[in-house]
Parts: structure tokens; sequence; C-alpha cells
């Protein structure tokens, strides 16, 4: 590990200092509270609702108080915030009164990282969480140790995140707010490039500019690991020289021999024989990600053979495609698929999986990127036999865009319209045949729906 951490928040998170953290309940906080916990810090945190995760936390012995109050900052050392916190958040503000430095949550990610001699940072608009699980497995089975920090839960661990000896972190990187260049990596895998997250990001090109800056972030002596089968993504590295990885001739690590559910292949690198895959998870869009983790372990020197065991051991990461239960006959999953693209994927794998029919409730994440992208979503609800659509996970937005779901259904041939998850769930227990797949998807609360058949 390295003697030297040169970082403003350094001085911060060390043992009996206390961090309060805004938005503590979030699926990159969490994990940062219960290791900075771990590390002897105190650790506090707020957030608006109450949830598994904040439940988790108080488990833990971490304070959390629901809702943000002036009051709840009292004796803080310094303040890490979420991304979707704001200058006007009232903690924030009283923050600032007091002279309490305040931080983003990546800033201490990234200064976290700087302790280790491998920082491996997955990025990509989609597959993020499915590639840093896929990776995780990998270097357990090497033994290696890593540290882990998931944006969601992976079943390995029973939580999202790891606290290794190791020389390794593998942490999952997201480009909202730009939040990645935060961080320094050793190794750098950018999976795919898409226009989500409208909201702060201008255009693709501007996405584009950001993503080619957090490629930039790689020392001369680390590695670059690009898509070479996705244009926005080559197009933004252009120029750049990284190891490759896909499915056509030019790919530095490359996949062939598919079987039909994508889920049999066998890995080159450098056009010769590394591994052959037997994944336990469906879909093109799997494939890919583990492509990308072999080209991230065979770079850090693990064999084939250790990489294929540890795909082997790989059943999905938490709401990736991840089965409820069965309820009269019918196959109950959850999904945390939130843009076209993701659905697109989603229902790919779907139809491969040989179910008689599939019936997707589906929850859209935001008045934004639902307005953006209402036809895409619309193209891809119609690819269903049955389309349940909630009403819009608001997040952390207002619905300023006079929009809701009721609009998506309109579009959708046959679709039925939810106000609310109880709706939902009583909808979907009503249409549950024998031999159906039921999905439920999207990146809010819709996966409540899914349990809640099982009550």
């Amino acid at each position: 590990m390295k003697s030297e951490i040169v970082c403003p928040i350094a001085a911060y998170l060390a043992p009996g200092k206390r961090a309060h953290l805004i938005g503590i309940g979030g699926v990159s906080m969490r994990p940062l509270g219960l290791v900075l916990q771990s590390m002897g810090v105190r650790v506090t945190g707020s957030d608006m609702n109450a949830s598994v995760s904040t439940q988790e936390l108080e488990s833990s012995g971490i304070r959390v108080s629901i809702g943000h109050r002036a009051e709840n900052i009292t004796g803080t050392d310094c303040i890490i915030r979420s991304a979707a916190i704001h200058n006007d958040n009232p903690e924030i503000a009283a923050a600032r009164a007091a002279g309490i430095p305040i931080f983003e949550r990546a800033e201490a990610w990234g200064c976290l990282m700087r302790a280790y001699r491998h920082a491996i940072c997955v990025s990509g608009t989609h597959g993020k969480t499915s590639t840093t699980s896929m990776l995780s497995h990998i270097f357990l089975e090497a033994d290696r140790d890593p540290t882990i920090m998931i944006g969601g839960t992976l079943p390995l661990l029973g939580q999202g995140h790891r606290v290794g000896n190791g020389d390794a972190i593998i942490a999952e990187s997201c480009e909202y707010c730009n939040s990645f260049l935060s961080f320094f990596p050793t190794t750098a895998i950018v999976l795919n490039i898409d226009a989500d997250h409208l909201d702060f990001f201008k255009d693709l090109a501007d996405i584009q500019s950001s993503f080619r800056r957090f490629a930039q972030l790689v020392p001369e002596d680390g590695n670059l690991i690009a898509n070479a089968d996705d244009p926005n993504t080559m197009q933004a590295l252009d120029g750049l020289s990284p190891v490759t990885f896909g499915l056509g001739e030019t790919a530095r690590v490359r996949g062939v021999n598919f079987s039909e559910d994508w889920r049999s292949f066998d890995v080159l690198t450098d056009g010769k024989p590394y591994c052959r895959l037997e994944l336990r998870v469906f879909g093109k869009h799997n494939a890919m990600n583990a492509l990308a983790a072999c080209a991230a372990a065979w770079l850090h020197g693990i064999d084939g053979e250790t990489a294929a065991a540890g795909l082997a051991s790989f059943t999905g990461a938490g709401r990736r495609m991840e089965k409820i239960g069965d309820y009269h006959g019918a196959a109950v999953y959850d999904d945390y698929a939130h843009h076209p693209h993701e659905l697109q994927s989603l229902i790919d794998a779907a139809k491969s999986m040989g179910y008689r029919r599939i019936v997707c409730a589906f929850q859209p994440h935001t008045y934004t990127r639902t307005e953006l992208l209402f036809d895409d979503f619309v193209r891809e609800l119609r690819r269903v036999d049955l389309a349940v659509v909630a009403e819009i996970y608001a997040a952390r937005e207002q619905n300023l865009h006079n929009i809701s779901s009721r609009d998506l259904a309109a579009e959708i041939p046959g679709s039925i319209y939810c106000a609310t998850l109880e709706q939902t769930t009583e909808t979907l227990k009503s249409l549950a045949r024998p031999g159906d797949l039921i999905l439920t998807v999207g990146a809010g609360d819709i996966y409540r729906a899914g349990e809640a058949m099982f009550d």
C-alpha cells in the first residue's frame, strides 16, 4: 500500500474524528459510512426517508436522523454529502455557517483508494454494479483479499462493501455530477457510454467528455480498458489506446463460440485461449460485462482458470435479475434497469429464458429521464407480453414536467397503469399464471411491489 495519502479530506478520515454523511441511505453512501466506521471514524448520518439501508446502518451502531435539520450536524468535524444533496439543504447551510468543511462522497472514496497499489474503477452508463460484482468474485477466488465498493448488494458478501487487507480496491465509479473525476484509478474500465443523467449533463458529447477526463486519470503505468463494440466509448477515448474487449476481431479480449443464451463462451486474450466461461446469468449484456472483468483479471495476472471459477460462482448482484420467488406458478424477478438500453438488455435476456409470457411491471425513475427518453421507453415496453406501468419514482426531482406514467401506458397497447405500489402488487397477483415470468423493474422502490406478493 502507498505510504502517503494526499487529499484534503484525509485528515478527517481518521480514528476518533466524527463525519456526518448527508444522504447516508444512498447506494454508495451507505457502504462509505460502514467502511469509515470500520476505520474508527465516528459516523452519523441523515436521510429523507427511512429504508432498509438506514435500518442496516442503525443496526451497525450508526445514528441516522430521518429528515434534514440543522441540529443533526452538531459536534461533527466534517460533512460528506451525496451528489443529490444541494446547497439549499438545511444541514449544508448550517455547516457553512459554522465553518465545518464539506466534502463530496466521491472525494472520500477517492481519498480511500489512494492507499491502494491497485485501484480498479468500473465505469459505464450501464453494467457497473454487475461488472464490479463479477470482478469481486474473481479477485476473491484468486485470494487477493480486495477492498470492495459496490453500488448495490452482492449476495456473496451479504452487503455492498468489503474491507480487505490486500493491495487492491475494486470500486463502482459513477459519472453522475462527474463524481468519478474525484477518483484515482490505476485501472479504469469503461463499459459503455450512453445519453443519461441529462438533468446534469448537457448532451451525449458532454457525457463523453466526462468519461474521457476519467480515463485520463489513469497513470502511464496503469490500464485503461474499454468496450470496442460501443462506438460512443471508442469515440470518447480516441487516441488513448485502451485495452479493448468485445466480440470483434480487433478486441484484445474477445468472446467467441457463444451459446444461444450468451452464458457459455470462450475468452481469447491477444488471440490466445484464456478461459471457457459458464455463466449463471443471462443475456449479451452480462457476457460483455464478463469480458470486461476477464480483461481486468488478465491484466492483473490472474489466470483464466481462476477467472472462470470466480465467474461460475456469480449468480447476479442484488436487484440485477434477482429471483424473488414463485407465485401461483409464475417466477418473480426484480431488476434495477431504469434506462431504455438497460430495459432492452433485460427483455432480451428474459426472452431467452423460456417462459410462456413476460409480464413487466416498470416504474420510471425521475421525471426528467421519463420525458427525455419517453419514446424509447415506449418502444421497449411494447416488446413484453403485458406491461404494468407504476407511477414515476421522483427520486431527487419535483414534477416540473407535468408528466405521468399514465402517459406512457397510453402509448403501450394492453398496458395497465397503477398509481400506487399497492395497486401494482394486486395487479401482478391477479395476472400471474403458471409459466409466466413476472419482472419488477426500476431504480426506485418497485421491488416492494414484488416482495409484497408474498406477504
